[in-house]
C-alpha cells in the first residue's frame, strides 16, 4: 500500500485540507472575539436605552437583569457569527493567495529552465516571500472591500506584510528544523558555503 508524502507541503498539510482547516480555526477565533465585543456592546446599549426607566422594586430588577442578559447573549451570538464569517473569508483569501503565489513562482522557474519542472521546483518556491506577498495582497483586498482611506490602507498594508512575513518565516524555520527543503536556504548554502542538496529525497536517489 502506497502512502502519500505531504512533508514538502506547507505545514505538512495538503492545500485542499490546509485551507478549510485554517478557515475553521479562523472562524472559531473570530467568533470568540466577536462574541466578547458584541456581548459587551449589547449590554451597554441596553443600559443606555433603559437608563430613564430603571426598576423600583426587587421583581423589577430581576426582570431588568434577565432582559439585559438575554440581550447580551443575543448580541454576542450575532456579532460572533458575523465576525466568524468575516475571519474565515479573509483567512481563506490569505491561504489561497499564498498557494497561488507558490504555484506562480514554480511556473516561472519551470519556464525559465525550459522544462516541465519537478516537485523540487514547487517545493523550492514555498517560502516566506510567498507568505509576505499573500499578506500584502490580502491587506489590499481588505482595504479595497472596506473602502479605507489611503493612510489607513497603507497602515493595513504594513500590518499585512509583517503578518505574512512572520508567518512565512515561522514555516521556514519549522521546515529547516525538520530537515526539509527551503529554496533560499539551499541557494545561500550552495553559493556561500559550497554545500550541496542533502535533502532526504536527493540522498535516497544517490544511494540508489
Amino acid at each position: 500500500m502506497t502512502t502519500i508524502d505531504f512533508s514538502n507541503q506547507r505545514l505538512s498539510i495538503p492545500f485542499v485540507l490546509r485551507m478549510p482547516l485554517a478557515m475553521t480555526v479562523g472562524s472559531f477565533s473570530g467568533f470568540a472575539l466577536g462574541a466578547a465585543h458584541g456581548g459587551q456592546e449589547a449590554s451597554l446599549r441596553f443600559r443606555a436605552e433603559n437608563a430613564h426607566r430603571l426598576p423600583s422594586n426587587q421583581a423589577g430588577w430581576y426582570l431588568y437583569h434577565k432582559s439585559k442578559n438575554y440581550n447580551r447573549a443575543l448580541g454576542a451570538v450575532k456579532e460572533g457569527l458575523r465576525m466568524a464569517l468575516r475571519q474565515a473569508v479573509w483567512v481563506g483569501v490569505f491561504f489561497g493567495m499564498e498557494e497561488g503565489v507558490d504555484r506562480f513562482r514554480a511556473g516561472v522557474v519551470r519556464r525559465w529552465r525550459n522544462s516541465r519542472g519537478s516537485e523540487k521546483d514547487v517545493v523550492g518556491s514555498n517560502d516566506f516571500f510567498s507568505s509576505l506577498l499573500a499578506g500584502l495582497g490580502t491587506a489590499g483586498a481588505f482595504s479595497t472591500w472596506n473602502r479605507l482611506p489611503v493612510p489607513t490602507a497603507a497602515r493595513v498594508a504594513k500590518l499585512g506584510a509583517k503578518a505574512g512575513l512572520v508567518f512565512g518565516l515561522v514555516q521556514d524555520v519549522l521546515r529547516v528544523a525538520q530537515g526539509r527543503r527551503v529554496g533560499y536556504v539551499e541557494f545561500v548554502s550552495k553559493h556561500l558555503f559550497g554545500k550541496r542538496d542533502v535533502s532526504p529525497a536527493s540522498s535516497s536517489l544517490n544511494t540508489d
